[in-house]
């Protein structure tokens, strides 16, 4: 190599190797904040919501006092349905009952004051995910029983008419999405009681600020809601499972069942995780669904009429005829 080329060699190695530091703008005043912004940024950490924040009110009527630290004062009502805006927060520190005050306003005509707590107590964040998580954890134990003795009534005449019906872990189809679905619902349902316990305040600042996007939300909040994408991905392969393998009535029963059996899990598993038996009882339902699947859901008879798949000889769900 010439004298000529190790020197361009040379030069090229050294612009690789240098680069400029870039200081950056200086902002001598970036954090310099007012006292009001340093409290709001406080206040929005430990209670997760600040001025702007709207909210869509829950019970029949809202009371808003003209005058903060007197709800006796002039008071104006907010109905059922109606958003809501956080316009100022204020402190109270000779309020017995809740030193935290909460302005908002309707609209510029109707806004008052009120009590931080009767606030939250009547009204839920504007937003569909935080007002599913509302409506679910008030009403889904009522719903499910509801739903199990439905179902359980309908199994009941189901079976004086044909002492053969299909369900879930016990008289199940050759598909392992269902069982697979079952083991998803008491994995999440423990994530959420999980959740529940150790993470309380997250779960919390979640209420506020939901999210469907599990990528960019915590570990264990991503986790429960991959969990949750993972159910309705499952439970559309495991209805579209069923109706292909069972005729309508059959299926119809069967996802009855398998939705009774999900519900019972959900409220079995978010409950004991609550005491700790949940975590012990997991593994061994775990265990119990796999090995039930294993035994019972092949189906190593065929029809000999249609070559549909049986459980046990005898008459073919499918054709009607008899194998023995």
């Amino acid at each position: 190599m010439s004298m000529r080329s190790r020197g361009v060699l040379y030069i090229i190695l050294c612009l690789l190797l240098t680069a400029c530091y870039n200081h950056g703008q200086k902002t001598p005043d970036a954090w310099d904040l007012s006292k009001q912004q340093l409290d709001s940024i406080s206040f929005s950490t430990t209670h997760h919501y600040t001025q702007n924040y709207n909210f869509l009110v829950r019970s029949e009527l809202l009371p808003l006092a003209d005058n903060n630290g007197d709800m006796a004062f002039d008071t104006m009502y907010v109905t059922k349905g109606q958003r809501i805006v956080v316009a100022d927060i204020e402190t109270i520190p000779t309020d017995t009952i809740d030193s935290v005050w909460v302005k908002v306003a309707r609209d510029q005509i109707t806004q008052g004051w009120i009590r931080e707590s009767e606030l939250l107590n009547a009204v839920s964040p504007d937003d569909p995910i935080s007002q599913f998580i509302d409506v679910f954890s008030d009403t889904h134990l009522l719903v499910f029983l509801a739903f199990c003795v439905v179902v359980g009534g309908v199994y009941a005449m189901r079976k004086l008419l044909r002492r053969n019906a299909y369900i879930v872990h016990f008289n199940d189809i050759d598909s392992f999405y269902p069982t697979l679905l079952c083991i998803l619902m008491a994995c999440s349902a423990t994530a959420y009681a999980t959740i529940q316990i150790f993470g309380a305040e997250q779960w919390r600042h979640y209420y506020f600020h939901p999210s469907l996007n599990p990528f960019n939300l915590p570990f264990t909040l991503g986790l429960f809601i991959s969990s949750v994408w993972a159910i309705i991905i499952i439970g559309v392969a495991a209805v579209d499972d069923t109706i292909r393998r069972l005729q309508a009535f059959d299926a119809l029963i069967y996802l009855f069942g398998l939705g009774a059996v999900c519900a019972v899990l959900y409220v079995v598993f978010s409950i004991l995780t609550l005491y700790y038996i949940g975590y012990l009882l997991l593994p061994a339902y775990i265990f119990f669904a796999l090995r039930r699947w294993f035994q019972h859901a092949r189906t190593p008879l065929r029809c000999g009429n249609c070559g549909a798949a049986l459980q046990q000889k005898g008459a073919c769900p499918h054709c009607g005829s008899i194998n023995v």
